[in-house]
């Protein structure tokens, strides 16, 4: 690869992270101008703004109506460890992982809950574990789309309708992205700052009627901390599913998501944004074809995020590199676009192969993500014509 040209045409928006991730297209403060600011979140008004945020949230994804939504603190990590301290032990459970933070959710069952009946079922980077072998009749604990991987599960068919156990997903980065079929989830999660583009620190929690029965019928054998409490008494916190928080939410952040919300609505609700983020998809697997230098980092086609997506450098100059090599390489590369003011954001994970990692969520937009590509090509022979 010879030294290019450097690239004339920026993206008008070099926001690629994936989380926090890229505002809507328009987004400016203005939108938060109605916020619930200097009341008290239990007021009336606030109420309203919070069981607004959760009506919209469950129409624009399509939440069963006799599914609850909360909303929790600690972003989607807190929604997911509210579940799992919950909800675990009162069955043997299948812990799912091919990334960083499914490899979490199991360190926490297996270390922190001290969990004895557990199974691990792990694939590598790029990679999905045997989802033939989940036993469904045991709890199942499971990411829909890998963040730091850039692998989704490509449907739910693997899980039984006629299920024992629970499910439980992380679908930070799927949701408003990616078809959930309620009917095979009993816990769904999922922070704002994903593919709304919203703002962090508050995570949603959806809970099946199987899940609130599980609630409602099981106590675990530990305590649990008052944040992570959905029951009192036997009986589930019904304030908390219209609007009643656990703990003090910011209402800058509750404007800020109905804002996201009302854009996504405007977009075509779900099936727009996934229009969106599959073409945004389709964009970078045109150019991955015709790249002697890139390729997916997920091994199977069908198994290919749409929005944290996943890249390896194959060119034999890089793969000859030892690790420290390529993980410098991989990060010069990421600054190079950065100083450059074209990508931000866009190395890979800490843990995961050094690569690439570009958000490809609704709220970015197709003609950034090809503006950005010259600048990928550049960027690379750059380096190498340096090494």
């Amino acid at each position: 690869m010879h030294l290019m040209t450097k690239p004339a045409t920026k993206p008008q928006s070099p926001y690629f992270s994936s989380g926090p991730c890229a505002k809507r297209p328009g987004w400016a403060l203005a939108a938060l101008e109605d916020a619930c600011l200097g009341r008290s979140h239990r007021s009336k008004l606030g109420k309203n703004k919070l069981k607004e945020a959760i009506d919209r949230t469950r129409a624009v994804l399509g939440v069963p109506a006799d599914y609850r939504i909360g909303i929790v603190p600690a972003s989607d990590t807190g929604a997911v460890e509210m579940a799992l301290w919950s909800l675990l032990g009162a069955r043997g459970v299948d812990m799912l992982a091919w990334e960083s933070f499914g490899d979490g959710w199991v360190t926490d069952v297996v270390k922190q809950l001290k969990l004895e009946d557990v199974r691990s079922l792990k694939a590598g980077y790029g990679e999905l574990p045997d989802l033939a072998a989940v036993d469904c009749n045991r709890d199942v604990v499971f990411t829909w789309n890998g963040t730091t991987s850039g692998v989704r599960v490509p449907n739910g068919d693997w899980i039984a309708d006629d299920r024992e156990g629970l499910t439980i997903c992380d679908a930070t980065s799927a949701a408003f992205a990616m078809d959930l079929p309620w009917s095979k989830l009993d816990v769904t999660t999922f922070s704002w700052q994903k593919v709304l583009g919203g703002e962090g620190a508050h995570g949603i929690l959806i809970l099946s009627p199987r899940a609130v029965e599980r609630l409602q019928t099981y106590k675990p054998s530990w305590p649990l901390p008052k944040v992570f409490r959905l029951t009192s008494g036997g009986k589930l916190i019904e304030g908390i599913f219209v609007g009643e928080t656990i703990n003090t939410p910011s209402m800058l952040c509750v404007e800020d998501y109905i804002d996201a919300l009302k854009w996504a609505e405007g977009e075509g609700g779900l099936t727009g944004l996934i229009a969106r983020s599959e073409g945004n998809l389709a964009v970078l697997a045109n150019w991955v074809a015709a790249s002697d230098w890139a390729d997916f980092l997920p091994v199977v086609e069908a198994t290919r995020s749409c929005t944290s997506v996943c890249l390896k450098i194959v060119d034999p100059w890089f793969t000859a590199l030892d690790a420290e090599g390529q993980a410098k390489v991989a990060k010069d590369f990421a600054k190079i676009l950065e100083d450059e003011h074209v990508a931000y954001d866009i190395g890979s994970y800490r843990d995961a192969p050094p690569g690439i990692r570009i958000w490809a969520g609704a709220t970015v937009e197709a003609a950034d993500l090809k503006a950005l590509l010259p600048w990928l090509d550049w960027a690379f022979a750059t380096l190498k014509a340096k090494a």
